[in-house]
């Protein structure tokens, strides 16, 4: 696995998920992500306990497909894999990916704003919603909602903000002790930021659980939380 550097130099643009990214996107998100690893198990855990022949699991940002291959090696039934993403060069090392380890996991360049979500069973989001503008978001909801069958679930994990703006900073200071504990410098951290500046634009809980029963949601709870790092799971 390549090490994250991306940020140790000048950057003269805004975030995007390119080449430079896709080649060490397993690290960053490994070193960026508090409990990224726990937080993928756990996932992983609660659709295995429900797997069935034929079951469709849809990621969404699917990026190196690590995700789908984990849960591909731990499943004992034939459940259907697939992931979208639209970043060309994520793809590509996703299909490197699969093709390696022999995985029957279906990959498509798509845009999820316009994909046609028909008859899924669980669709994970996992740190993706947060990179769609707001006024798009709840629309994506809406058709995820209405692409799921009866007793769907949506699994997704997000950035959040805080209304209390004390908490909220203290929780920006304690996640960036965090990633210097990673081994990323104050450089890195400052750079990444400004490179996301309004390319991640995060919600609160509570906006994340609104717009999930705006978007027809019967039951919206949330699994696991680490100062502003929180996953959802979404009942139809």
């Amino acid at each position: 696995m390549e090490k994250d550097e991306v940020f140790a130099k000048k950057i003269s643009k805004k975030f995007e998920f390119d080449e430079a990214v896709a080649s060490v996107f397993d690290d960053m998100l490994s070193r960026s992500v508090p409990f990224y690893d726990e937080v993928r198990k756990l996932i992983i855990s609660l659709i295995l306990s429900e797997q069935e022949d034929g079951k469709k699991v849809l990621d969404l940002g699917s990026s190196t497909a690590k995700f789908l291959l984990d849960l591909h090696s731990k499943m004992d039934a034939n459940m259907v894999l697939k992931g979208l993403d639209n970043s060309p060069a994520m793809l590509e090392r996703a299909q490197q990916k699969c093709q390696a380890f022999g995985a029957d996991i279906s990959l498509e360049l798509a845009d999820m704003l316009t994909y046609d979500y028909e008859d899924e069973d669980v669709i994970v989001a996992n740190y993706t919603l947060q990179f769609i503008r707001p006024m798009q978001r709840l629309e994506l909801v809406k058709k995820i909602y209405d692409g799921l069958n009866d007793d769907g679930l949506f699994i997704f994990s997000e950035k959040v903000v805080f209304e209390d703006k004390k908490l909220d900073k203290q929780m920006i200071d304690i996640y960036y002790d965090y990633k210097k504990r990673q081994g990323y410098s104050e450089y890195e951290i400052a750079q990444k930021r400004e490179a996301l500046e309004n390319v991640l634009i995060p919600f609160t809980i509570e906006e994340n659980i609104r717009m999930c029963k705006d978007a027809g949601f019967s039951q919206v709870d949330t699994l696991f939380q680490w100062a502003n790092f929180v996953t959802f799971v979404a009942k139809v």
